[in-house]
């Protein structure tokens, strides 16, 4: 089963360390063009600043690239890449713009600071999971409600909808994978009561770590 991550959405992240200001910004990608074209509207943008160090993974081709833009090298975009290489996410681009503050960090600092300002960026755009799903749908009662989300999540699965009528019916999507096993196992914990409908199957993303806050 094919399956891989990526950024839920795009970001921004500050950092200061010693009077220099780093912007850390991420966005999905799926070809090198369209990272080269972000790496370029942050030049832009932030035209004063002195350093645009940048990384991105295309999952295309397994592409990867990197970029210290005058910074000591390896203080920069290698540790930049290695953040998003520890996550897994693909199809994505970096970019952490330093506006120098007067104070030299040192390479340790400068490794230090890029890690964390990619880090932070990632951690504020979220992770999503593309994967085959199964589309299902669970009829339960109130009182069996949270049970039945528990259930859900202890499977991988997410809620995309929930309707609230006389009972509740939830719209779930489940790694295609665990579709029988988990409509085996709400058959049991429901003695029998709670059949799973299936609604078809879709490829898509679906976020698995939100965003931070």
């Amino acid at each position: 089963m094919t399956e891989y991550y990526i950024p839920t959405g795009p970001s921004e992240a500050e950092l200061v360390e010693k009077r220099s200001r780093f912007i850390g910004q991420v966005w999905r990608v799926t070809t090198e063009e369209e990272a080269r074209a972000r790496i370029e509207e942050v030049r832009k943008r932030h035209y004063d600043a002195r350093h645009h160090c940048w990384c991105y993974r295309i999952r295309e081709g397994g592409v990867e690239r990197y970029s210290d833009d005058g910074e000591p090298q390896g203080t920069a975009g290698q540790p930049m890449l290695n953040v998003f290489q520890r996550e897994e996410v693909t199809d994505v681009v970096c970019v952490v713009t330093r506006y120098f503050g007067g104070i030299l960090l040192g390479a340790g600092g400068l490794v230090r600071a890029y890690t964390q300002s990619a880090k932070a960026a990632l951690d504020a755009a979220g992770i999503s999971v593309v994967r085959r799903w199964l589309a299902m749908e669970v009829p339960c009662t109130y009182a069996q409600f949270e049970g039945i989300r528990r259930e859900i999540e202890a499977f991988g699965g997410v809620v995309e909808h929930v309707d609230y009528g006389a009972d509740v019916l939830l719209s779930v999507l489940v790694p295609e994978s665990r579709g029988e096993d988990f409509a085996a196992r709400i058959l049991d914990v429901s003695a029998g009561a709670i059949q799973v409908l299936e609604a078809g199957e879709v490829f898509k993303d679906v976020p698995w770590r939100e965003p931070a806050v």
